[in-house]
């Protein structure tokens, strides 16, 4: 049932194309909105660097009396070492054992900044299929790590609300009783959508703050510009415009590049799991976008044709059951609604690999046993059950 009582049938479009062609004019809008904005405020400071470069370079050749086409040259060079690692100032070295490290870690991460790649054919080659695998099992990981977190969620709401029964004199079940229905009972308690992002974006801002103050210590970086370095890697963007631990000597260095792995990994890891419920939320904007339009097209249609329908009793009919809450739509209802998902995809080829019986793909509840940003939503992001 739409949000102010409108009562609507189905949409005759289909509802996922209708999705994706919102969500692809959305993001086109999103993306001329943003060049529009960056164009403004960095294009200026652009056309100030090329008209300083310029003079410095006209000052420099006629000061020593350089040819102007040998400094291009010299320059180029210079460009063809630095994609190599060779810097103007003394860096930690790229390839020895630590150097290798830190760089298949951005690698699997996804984060790529760019510092370091390699030049010979043998290594291209080896990243390409090293990098498959490891990327394909470090998102495996986020995933994981995302489900460990609101299982653990499960466990604290369950916690807190059976210590509030203790508190108020109620009965607790023994302590056999929950083990054996340990499970059954966590299904109950699985924490909202926005109750899950809300945890991951203050964990978020915890992980970045604590990070840009060691940042701003250790690399000698403005707090600002280690809050922008943490954005950068944490969510995998990886410009390399900014990277850390990459001077050759720090105090307390093996803590600080142990603290810098550190903060990467759990950064990394709290972010890729925010994005997961933001774009969660997301499709339940669309849809309920969706709905608003379907609504008024319906209610035009009765206006020319003046037919009055009971379309309420209609959707009653078809939305029993459905728990009202604050959400504007359920993630259960979002989750079934999903007809081509990760979960479902994945289900499908892990059942042929092994070659098991075709099974049913949909539950009560929705997808689930696939191993995708989806399918975990749908197996740890269902509302409190009606009866709870």
């Amino acid at each position: 049932m739409a949000a102010g009582g409108c009562c609507c049938p189905r949409a005759p479009v289909n509802e996922d194309n209708a999705r994706f062609c919102l969500l692809a004019g959305l993001i086109l809008l999103y993306l001329f909105c943003g060049a529009a904005i960056f164009s403004a405020l960095e294009h200026p400071f652009e056309l100030r660097a090329r008209r300083l470069w310029k003079q410095q370079l006209d000052n420099f050749t006629q000061r020593y009396r350089v040819n102007l086409g040998a400094l291009h040259t010299l320059l180029r060079q210079y460009e063809e070492a630095n994609g190599a690692g060779i810097r103007v100032d003394t860096l930690r070295p790229r390839w020895d054992f630590s150097g290798a490290f830190y760089f298949v870690g951005t690698v699997v991460s996804t984060i790529g900044f760019g510092m370091t790649t390699p030049a010979t054919i043998a290594g291209k080659i080896f990243l390409i299929f090293y990098g498959l695998i490891g990327c394909a099992a470090t998102i495996l990981f986020f995933n994981l790590f995302l489900e460990r977190i609101i299982t653990m969620l499960a466990y604290i709401m369950r916690w807190c609300h059976k210590r509030r029964l203790r508190c108020a004199g109620v009965g607790v079940v023994s302590s056999r009783e929950e083990t054996s229905g340990e499970e059954d009972s966590l299904e109950g308690w699985k924490p909202s959508v926005y109750y899950v992002m809300l945890i991951l974006g203050l964990a978020s801002i915890v992980i970045a703050c604590s990070a840009s103050t060691l940042y701003s210590s250790m690399e000698n970086w403005s707090y600002v510009d280690s809050l922008y370095f943490c954005f950068v890697a944490f969510s995998t963007i990886g410009f390399g415009d900014l990277v850390s631990s990459q001077r050759q000597q720090y105090e307390s260095q093996e803590a600080y590049r142990l603290g810098n792995c550190l903060f990467i990994l759990m950064g990394v890891c709290c972010i890729y799991s925010l994005f997961n419920v933001i774009s969660i939320v997301i499709k339940q904007t669309l849809n309920w976008i969706l709905g608003k339009l379907v609504c008024s097209g319906q209610h035009q249609r009765l206006k020319r044709n003046t037919v009055e329908t009971d379309a309420g009793a209609v959707a009653d009919g078809v939305h029993v059951g459905r728990r009202l809450s604050g959400e504007m739509i359920s993630v259960n209802e979002f989750m079934v609604s999903n007809k081509v998902s990760l979960a479902l995809l994945q289900k499908q080829l892990s059942e042929t690999a092994h070659q098991g019986p075709r099974q049913s793909y949909s539950h009560q509840n929705g997808f689930s046993g696939g191993v995708g940003a989806l399918a975990i939503m749908n197996n740890r992001l269902q509302e409190t059950s009606v009866d709870r």
